[in-house]
């Protein structure tokens, strides 16, 4: 590969991108509450033209997008992002009519896509999901007679039935017990079949009305929902999805949710099925997480939730190669939202040992904060230019991303940790201080080391490439 450096245009690009962050969506994100979609800041994020760019531009693109916007407002970063997240499989892998449906409306902002695959005993493991697809009577409750969100009921010849659905609000700060926040999906007792209890209320979907942010509405029924989900057959061409998903971003706010579930039992990766789940389907509900990262998060619980094969991202039984495709584009971009946090860090830390008196001088003038910046300098450079060459390589489809967005990932998370950390000790007590700059990126700065796949997840996917790459050698060379 080539000697990496960004063109002219590229550079101002940046510099454009920062400023709109700075003037624009950081007024926006200001605005919004933590922990919950901010609609404002996506619409404002579709008219300035970035949504649609997640779906036109490469992997360095995006990279620079949320370098830029992380270096001067992460929320504005971690909403673009989160739709790209959820939004990149239906565009990568979904059909015209499932693109057709979605992809605008994320484009623009109005609608809001979520990437369910962590489960509470699958996370880094994701070859080991359990949420399952079970079969389920075609002519009981499947396709034709459960409400499945309108427009996909009824596809492909099969006749659709709307079932009265109740909206509400589910009930819970943290899994089960809290104060009144919007829950995920729309439901209704009568239209779900005899399984595992779940709360009998949701939010309205994309196609309902929604209650005002601060609306408060019926509380939900508090029962213990399954820990895995199942996809269960129902007929040739549908499923029931049983289980729960956690740790899911822009849960359980969003409006539909990409979902890998097993369909295939004991076939670990390779029996894994990606669906397109709008948030409206009867069974769905979801409820928010209370957590460190200040962006929105969530649990979600399937009550026998239908799909059917118009639902399918890619094929079925293929789910675990659109992950992995989406998470080889989005790994070296979660390095690039690092770098971004530690370039801002390391900003505010030249100018303030500039600016800031002690000992009989300035700050910058002691050698051990000198060698201190000069360091934190050193490793986020470094952790950029990685991050760079794995956005290029992904561009040209080159055999060893799994690995170069392994690192990018690994090494750009774990600077941005050390720089910000850094930072704050150089900075002193106002550094923790709620809402200074630092004290927000040190709350923002521990997440990326876990989603995504954590940092020995990586370490662990490098060495299975290495080991890999040496195999093949050694097996073309013959003893």
């Amino acid at each position: 590969m080539t000697a990496f450096s960004l063109e002219p245009a590229q550079l101002a690009w940046c510099a454009e991108l920062r400023a709109l962050a700075d003037e624009r969506l950081r007024p926006l994100a200001e605005k919004g509450e933590p922990g919950r979609v901010n609609r404002a800041l996506l619409v404002e994020l579709g008219a300035l033209g970035l949504l649609p760019r997640l779906f036109t531009s490469g992997a360095l693109d995006l990279c620079l997008m949320r370098e830029s916007l992380a270096h001067a407002c992460t929320e504005a970063e971690t909403a673009l992002a989160l739709q790209g997240l959820g939004a990149h499989p239906v565009h990568a892998h979904g059909t015209e009519t499932q693109r057709a449906r979605w992809l605008p409306r994320v484009s623009d902002g109005s609608a809001v896509a979520a990437f369910a695959l962590s489960e509470p005993d699958a996370g880094s493991d994701a070859a080991a999901l359990s949420l399952g697809a079970e079969p389920a009577d075609v002519g009981a409750a499947g396709p034709g007679g459960a409400d499945t969100g309108g427009a996909d009921a009824g596809r492909r010849g099969e006749p659709g039935t709307t079932r009265p659905v109740t909206p509400g609000i589910t009930t819970a700060e943290s899994p089960g017990t809290g104060t009144a926040r919007p829950g995920a999906g729309r439901g209704a007792e009568a239209s779900r079949p005899p399984g595992p209890a779940t709360p009998d209320t949701g939010r309205p979907g994309p196609e309902a009305s929604r209650p005002a942010p601060d609306a408060h509405g019926p509380g939900a029924r508090q029962a213990p929902a399954p820990a895995s989900l199942a996809a269960d057959r129902d007929g040739p061409s549908a499923w029931r999805l049983t289980g729960e998903k956690c740790w899911i971003s822009n849960a359980p706010e969003a409006d539909f949710y990409t979902v890998f579930a097993r369909t295939t039992p004991g076939a670990g990766a390779r029996g894994v099925t990606a669906f397109l789940v709008p948030a409206d389907r009867p069974g769905l509900t979801g409820t928010p997480l209370d957590m460190l990262s200040p962006h929105p998060i969530g649990a979600l619980a399937f009550d026998a939730v239908p799909v059917t094969t118009d639902d399918v991202l890619g094929e079925v039984d293929r789910g675990f190669r659109v992950a992995m495709d989406t998470l080889n584009l989005f790994r070296p971009s979660v390095g690039a939202f690092a770098v971004g946090m530690a370039q801002a860090a390391l900003d505010a830390t030249l100018a303030h040992t500039t600016a800031r008196t002690a000992f009989g001088g300035r700050l910058r003038d002691l050698q051990t904060v000198a060698h201190q910046t000069a360091e934190m300098a050193l490793r986020t450079e470094a952790a950029r230019l990685m991050v760079y060459v794995a956005a290029t390589a992904y561009d040209e489809g080159a055999p060893d991303v799994p690995r170069r967005s392994a690192m990018a990932k690994l090494l750009a998370t774990e600077t941005a940790q050390y720089v910000v950390d850094r930072a704050v000790q150089l900075h002193g007590a106002r550094a923790l201080r709620r809402g200074h700059l630092l004290e927000h990126l040190y709350r923002e700065v521990r997440a990326p080391r876990v989603y995504e796949g954590a940092s020995e997840v990586q370490r662990g996917i490098i060495a299975k490439e290495l080991y890999r790459t040496l195999d093949a050698t050694t097996e073309e060379v013959g003893p």
